[in-house]
């Protein structure tokens, strides 16, 4: 009989892995506790934007002219107890306030829904980004609560999204990476996992903690690879060096290599922060503080950008005040083909120089609406040219396709001077400057 799947938490991570889990053939039930979010989902639509998401959601979900009526929604554990054999848990692991260890709250939450609806053998399946040592306490939880007991098994399989990308990294993974303490969790996921597995994508059996720790590592890894080339854009700064002829050298070297190699404002997003403090976090409660120490300094690094691009702001209007200048910012999202703003560096300068006097009208092709709840005082243009319209600086933050695509010449008609900061080292200094724009970006000479 075929597998019946529950996806517990559909928020990114959770609406996605639905979606994908009915276009690989399962029956689906979606769960969440928030009553408008699977009212949306039930529509067809989307609580964010995400490339092919929607597409691939009415193409399953039940009530949908057309659609395989593989994938439903509910609000009810009870129901989705009764009706998976294979329960993906894919709910919020934020950071604590006020510190850097992860909220652990959603999860355990959901675990503590789930189990006592367990009558009968099933998996669960922990997706969400968790400190390690967790999956084999919650494992023990599972098993005193559930009906089932110890016919209950839990595993752990990390997800590996990129904004933008995640249909694609769904529904064919560079790797599924799976911590499992039998062999009949392995057995389950392989049957879950067959397609992507039939197409090369390698399938990694380890233990619980190993599992958990591939996560956090994969994102420190990276983490530290866009500070490594945003240090080296200070130190190109200050010998007049350029940082992308540098990235380009090192990156031929197949060791290195060339990607996350472009120096500009620093990462953001819901991830790589809070998991390089959550890691920091637990390896102090580890006792191996010390060997995480370094991911201080790549955070610093990292939050470094933000500041060191307000200050050339200024530097480009003269070196003194914003007060009366008006700033034109491309970009609030923390990276292109997303409406993420969580910890944004394109909207943290916008706001730095919104609340040191500067009037900053900001203009972003898919992160308005979400913008404009975490900083409303902003202005907000409906176009590129309305947003740089009278300016005196414009700042590309977000590396957006539309702003690589933008004319330089209708642009420099409208704004009040031809200044433009590259922040993402992503558009075609030759092109601005030739239509007379003074054009400045992270790591690079000024002429």
């Amino acid at each position: 009989m075929a597998l019946k799947i529950t996806v517990i938490g559909t928020g990114y991570l959770g609406a996605t892995h639905a979606a994908a889990m009915a276009e690989l053939g399962f029956e689906v039930l979606g769960l969440d506790v928030v009553p408008e979010k699977i009212e949306m989902l039930q529509r067809g639509e989307v609580p964010m934007y995400e490339p092919g998401l929607e597409e691939l959601l009415r193409r399953h979900v039940a009530g949908i002219e057309g659609s395989s009526g593989r994938l439903r929604f509910t609000t009810s554990y009870e129901e989705a107890g009764a009706f998976g054999d294979v329960h993906f848990i894919c709910v919020n692991t934020p950071q604590k306030h006020g510190e850097y260890a992860c909220d652990m709250s959603y999860v355990e939450s959901a675990f503590d829904a789930l189990a006592p609806h367990l009558t009968r053998p099933a998996l669960v399946v922990g997706k969400s980004t968790v400190p390690v040592g967790s999956a084999a306490r919650l494992a023990e939880r599972l098993a005193a609560a559930a009906p089932a007991g110890a016919a209950v098994e839990l595993a752990w399989n990390p997800e590996f999204l990129r904004e933008g990308f995640a249909v694609q990294d769904t529904l064919h993974p560079d790797r599924i990476v799976v911590g499992v303490a039998g062999e009949r969790g392995e057995e389950l996921l392989r049957e879950v996992y067959a397609t992507p597995l039939a197409e090369g994508s390698p399938f990694i059996v380890m233990d619980y903690p190993t599992s958990e720790l591939v996560k956090t590592s994969a994102n420190s890894f990276l983490a530290t690879k866009i500070s490594f080339i945003n240090a080296m854009a200070e130190v190109c700064e200050a010998a007049d060096g350029d940082v992308v002829k540098l990235a380009e050298a090192i990156g031929h070297d197949e060791r290195i290599g060339k990607k996350y190699l472009r120096a500009g404002i620093g990462f953001g997003g819901g991830c790589l922060p809070k998991d390089l403090r959550a890691f920091m976090a637990r390896a102090g409660e580890l006792g191996a503080d010390q060997a995480l120490t370094f991911l201080r300094e790549i955070d610093s690094i990292n939050m470094r950008r933000r500041g060191h691009m307000v200050e050339l702001t200024r530097e480009a209007l003269g070196g003194g005040g914003f007060l009366g200048k008006r700033v034109a910012v491309l970009g609030a999202t923390f990276k292109p083909d997303s409406d993420d703003v969580r910890d944004s560096p394109a909207l943290n300068v916008a706001g730095q120089i919104h609340l040191q006097g500067g009037q900053v009208t900001v203009y972003d092709p898919k992160g308005m609406e979400n913008a404009r709840r975490v900083f409303p005082t902003l202005s907000y243009a409906e176009t590129a040219l309305e947003a740089v319209r009278g300016a005196d600086v414009v700042l590309h933050l977000t590396e957006w396709r539309e702003f690589r695509e933008l004319d330089p010449a209708v642009l420099g008609d409208v704004v009040a001077e031809r200044r433009i900061l590259d922040g993402r080292n992503a558009l075609d200094a030759a092109l601005w400057r030739k239509a007379g724009w003074t054009y400045r970006a992270l790591g690079r000479p000024s002429a």
